[in-house]
């Protein structure tokens, strides 16, 4: 049996990521095997489909970090053919040929069963943008980040994980504020429940190690100076979750909005989260995410057109969420 899958090359011809027909004799070690509904695109998808970071650590692979579909065969204890699954992260998609294919092979240990409150395409809309939003609405919360406490910011607003934060954290009651230097993008910022929109430009170049306080909390997903100015703009005993990296790595703040201010700096890992924080934050989508909202943020593509979502992405002209159903 043949399928499709996107595959990344690195030869004598340079990097390149195209459509293949492949047979089983690519798919990696693993004790399941999932014939996939669904996958997406994240930013880290991006990296890997043009190699403008290294993301990818062997050749040939397929990328996608995400993945919903069907076990068609299964050596674990947790799961069995016919359960419905879904994946985020644990490497694959960099490591381990990932979800932009019609079948994969994974350890079951990385995957968990798909929530009944969602199809497939819905945890794929969803996919690990939205889980990492999630985790860090929870992380607020946790530090004990109530709507009473004053404005979120969210930065990098009109991506994917931008977008279910805005969504979630509405739907919850806190008044969101959405940086984004996508000014056109404003009204669908404020369908999704955002109160107010502000220009990334206020934030992105070098600051001061305190800035006025204005922030009770702040979901960052764009790091260097944006992350450090956030922090510099936080309350006193505010909680700033940082979980992404499209300005920079860098993070050029100092000490002085944790040790003046009592600010939290949480950071945020989806690829690695451990099972039960899994379950837990996918649980949560499951009562606190207005599928409306979802639906609203999505689009959905075959998985030739996904090709072309790589350089978009990381150009910051993807809104929201894409679905790529993999076998259109």
């Amino acid at each position: 049996m043949t399928y499709q899958a996107l595959q990344i090359n690195k030869d004598d011809n340079g990097y390149h990521c195209t459509v293949q027909t492949l047979d089983d004799s690519p798919l990696p070690e693993g004790d399941v095997t999932v014939q996939v509904d669904y996958s997406t695109v994240n930013y880290k998808d991006g990296l890997a489909m043009t190699g403008k970071s290294p993301v990818v650590r062997k050749f040939p692979l397929t990328p996608g970090i995400d993945l919903a579909g069907t076990v068609t065969d299964s050596q674990h204890p947790l799961f069995k053919a016919g359960d419905k699954v879904v994946l985020n992260g644990w490497g694959v998609g960099e490591s381990h040929s990932g979800g932009l294919a019609q079948k994969a092979r994974l350890k079951g240990d990385w995957l968990i069963h798909l929530p009944s409150a969602f199809t497939p395409r819905q945890a794929m809309a969803i996919g690990t943008a939205g889980y990492t939003a999630m985790l860090c609405v929870m992380a607020l919360q946790k530090h004990g980040v109530t709507p009473d406490k004053g404005d979120i910011l969210v930065t990098g607003a009109g991506g994917g994980v931008g977008s279910v934060a805005i969504a979630l954290l509405a739907k919850l009651g806190y008044r969101v504020v959405a940086s984004t230097g996508r000014q056109h993008e404003a009204d669908y910022l404020r369908q999704l429940g955002a109160a107010d929109i502000m220009d990334r430009s206020e934030l992105s170049a070098p600051g001061k190690p305190l800035a006025k306080e204005r922030w009770a909390g702040v979901v960052d997903t764009v790091g260097s100076h944006t992350l450090a100015n956030a922090c510099a703009s936080t309350k006193y005993g505010g909680v700033v979750t940082a979980c992404g990296l499209a300005q920079g790595m860098d993070f050029p703040s100092s000490v002085a909005p944790f040790i003046l201010r009592g600010v939290t700096l949480a950071g945020i890992d989806s690829v690695m989260a451990p099972r039960a924080l899994r379950e837990a934050a996918w649980a949560r989508l499951a009562k606190d995410l207005d599928p409306a909202q979802l639906e609203r943020m999505t689009r959905e593509v075959g998985l030739a057109d996904a090709l072309a979502l790589g350089s978009e992405i990381l150009a910051g002209q993807v809104r929201g969420r894409v679905v790529v159903n993999v076998n259109a």
